[in-house]
């Protein structure tokens, strides 16, 4: 399944929509959190909420490369790079099925996230949770 671009550049006043911008409400705690993450239940809303102000505070692109493979880009500071080093660190102790690359080239921060094919509904998740942020700083 080939996926379009979700790429929208910073300070520019442009809305995209697309299908899934109609959704009313994100993806289930449940598909964010499958069985495989051993990150206790209690703490699953704050870990998903760590992402999200992540994302609010620091997400200028999101691109689904392929079924397997997303591009977070992010803002060039080294306090965002610290931030999301810390989160993804963490994240991947519970759910050691993410693979997290952090990229810094040519003045840019990016963070690739790469899941196995049985966890294709999870990168789903994120890149929806990161594109609807994207557009909430449009908006």
């Amino acid at each position: 399944m080939e996926r379009s671009p979700l790429t929208l550049a910073i300070g520019t006043w442009v809305r995209v929509y697309r299908l899934w911008m109609t959704k009313k409400s994100p993806e289930p705690l449940s598909v964010w959190m499958p069985e495989e993450c051993t990150l206790p239940t209690a703490e699953q809303p704050l870990r998903l909420a760590e992402f999200d102000d992540l994302f609010a505070a620091a997400l200028v692109a999101v691109e689904r490369i392929d079924d397997l493979h997303a591009r977070l880009d992010l803002r060039a500071e080294p306090g965002i790079a610290a931030r999301a080093a810390d989160l993804i660190v963490r994240e991947t102790r519970c759910c050691s099925f993410f693979e997290f690359a952090p990229a810094a080239s040519g003045g840019r921060l990016a963070l690739l996230v790469s899941v196995p094919p049985g966890q294709v509904a999870v990168l789903d998740a994120l890149v929806e949770r990161a594109a609807a942020a994207i557009t909430m700083v449009l908006s």
